[in-house]
């Protein structure tokens, strides 16, 4: 077949891995965040070394660039002992829907609300930021306005 048939395409490299996006906000993270990052770290470190996939390798190493952004510019936060209101790094129970549900308010990468756990950022923690126990939060979520009792604040020991 002639070279004149063939599209240059064809004989391209596969495009590059579009890095992670890394959020413009501040990097706080509890103590047992940063170590996850530092974890996530090594974990990489050990799959790279052993991994012989060039497509696996640029996988992993987009990934390994994400997590030295995120520990070059995280900021440890110690959970307040005894909070009265509700901040960073603080337990919070709240009445929502009728339903208590326990929360913990944490960094960006180490949230993950199955278990708990919520971004800082998140609308619901900056809605809950600075409440105290018996106060009743407005809260916008899904097109509705919720009102959200704050049952309890507690710190890292209580």
């Amino acid at each position: 077949m002639s070279r004149a048939f063939t599209r240059e395409v064809d004989d391209a490299p596969p495009p590059p891995i579009l890095e992670r996006a890394i959020s413009s906000a501040r990097n706080l993270v509890t103590p047992n965040g940063a170590r996850q990052i530092e974890q996530a770290m090594e974990t990489l470190d050990r799959q790279i070394e052993a991994s012989g996939d060039s497509e696996a390798l640029a996988a992993l190493r987009r990934e390994l660039r994400y997590w030295h952004a995120r520990h070059a510019r995280m900021e440890i936060v110690e959970p307040p002992e005894a909070p009265t209101i509700v901040t960073f790094g603080t337990h919070v129970t709240i009445k929502r829907g009728g339903e208590p549900k326990h929360l913990h308010i944490v960094g960006e990468d180490e949230a993950d609300p199955a278990v708990g756990t919520i971004a800082w950022t998140s609308p619901l923690a900056r809605a809950l930021e600075g409440a105290r126990p018996g106060d009743v939060v407005e809260f916008q979520a899904g097109g509705r306005e919720e009102e959200i009792l704050v049952l309890s604040v507690k710190g890292a020991s209580q």
